[in-house]
């Protein structure tokens, strides 16, 4: 089993995001019962919550249903758990690097390093922007999506 984590500031726009869109490809790929995926937040500001209503809206747009997901918060132990630790962008990436053990550190990655032929390296914050964020964001999400599962598949399925 793979395990893959993603993770934004809050957990309730972009890694909820990512992951109702790789769960997704996962389930079209039939590859569900290979690869375990879930996402969490550095800060505790919405612990329990479900995803930003217009990540919910804008995902479901496009059929993928984030409706039963709820906020947590990223921990130390997640870098036992996961095989890969994916940061939305620099400053999650920060903030895990100081939960990180040194022994783990190889499983923290930015999300959109998969994401080859895109010239964006981070995934924006939508939550004060207007809808066109989170449609911007959704393309980032799959394009990185696709090229995650390809890097999955190549090295551990």
């Amino acid at each position: 089993m793979v395990k893959v984590l993603f993770v934004c500031m809050g957990n309730i726009c972009r890694s909820p995001t990512a992951e109702g869109v790789f769960r997704y490809i996962v389930e079209q790929e039939g590859l569900s019962h290979l690869i375990e995926i879930d996402s969490a937040g550095t800060h505790a500001y919405h612990i329990g919550e479900p995803p930003d209503p217009r990540s919910t809206s804008t995902a479901l747009q496009r059929g993928i249903d984030l409706s039963a997901q709820r906020a947590r918060r990223a921990i130390a132990a997640d870098f036992e758990e996961f095989d890969f630790v994916l940061a939305m962008d620099r400053d999650n990436y920060s903030n895990l690097s100081n939960i990180c053990s040194p022994e783990q550190v190889g499983k923290l990655q930015l999300f959109l390093d998969y994401a080859k032929d895109l010239p964006e390296s981070e995934v924006p914050d939508p939550y004060y922007g207007g809808a066109r964020g989170f449609d911007k964001v959704l393309d980032l999400i799959e394009a990185a999506s696709k090229g995650l599962l390809e890097e999955i598949k190549r090295r551990q399925i």
